[in-house]
């Protein structure tokens, strides 16, 4: 970022920025440990994913109420006006992200008592690991504001939707095998959605951080994978 002759406005900016990266840290580890809670069937450590979430959603209010202000005072143009508004449309996402690790959490809490099929975990454990890559990868594009890197985030968004389409195959298949896995594997198949969504926020971020080093939006269309490539 260009230094202002208004040195208030450049600590502004940057502390902006700071409370993006303060999101972005809450988030990547409400995800992992939302993910290990729901491999070791740990609903104490689900709860304390739940628990974590209001520190999100106060920060989320914070970036809205600094956007807001900041616009207002100093009327920005150019790149200072698309830093702000991205950083406003990052925290929401980011946001996101949180009450889907939250999600994954309150399912964690209801099937940690069945234990049902381990195996099935493998999956979806896989899923989280691809999105936690490209939430890392989106993050450092944006601290970096690296927009090559950030559209390469958004081309692999089509890896997670193949992911996705395999695991639900698997689940049925287990559900199909024994009725009593119905439940338990219904419970997974929102997990895995809620991997597959963190996806789509992370290529949401990913075309902000575009728009906002070079001032023009990717293409409209996003690379599909999977099954629903012919959706």
């Amino acid at each position: 970022m260009a230094e202002h002759t208004v040195k208030s406005f450049d600590a502004e900016l940057e502390l902006l920025g700071r409370h993006i990266s303060e999101m972005g840290g809450i988030a990547e580890k409400m995800l992992a440990d939302a993910m290990d809670a729901l491999a070791n069937m740990n609903a104490e450590l689900a709860q304390q994913v739940i628990a974590v979430d209001p520190r999100l959603d106060a920060l989320q209010r914070t970036v809205e109420e600094e956007t807001v202000s900041i616009i207002a005072r100093r009327q920005p143009v150019a790149i200072d006006l698309r830093e702000i508004v991205g950083a406003l449309r990052i925290s929401s996402d980011l946001e996101r992200v949180g009450d889907l690790a939250k999600n994954i959490a309150k399912r964690t809490v209801k099937v940690a008592g069945e234990g049902r099929i381990p195996r099935a975990i493998g999956g979806l454990r896989g899923m989280h690991d691809l999105a936690v890559v490209q939430l890392n990868d989106v993050l450092d594009a944006y601290a970096q504001r690296d927009a090559e890197r950030a559209k390469a985030v958004w081309l692999r968004d089509a890896e997670l939707d193949a992911m996705e389409d395999a695991v639900f195959r698997e689940l049925l298949t287990h559900m199909m095998e024994d009725p009593r896995n119905i439940t338990f594997c219904t419970h997974l198949l929102f997990c895995s959605k809620n991997l597959e969504r963190v996806g789509d926020h992370t290529t949401n971020i990913a075309e902000t951080v575009y728009y906002i080093v070079g001032g023009r939006p990717l293409p409209t269309e996003r690379p599909r994978g999977g099954d629903s490539a012919a959706a």
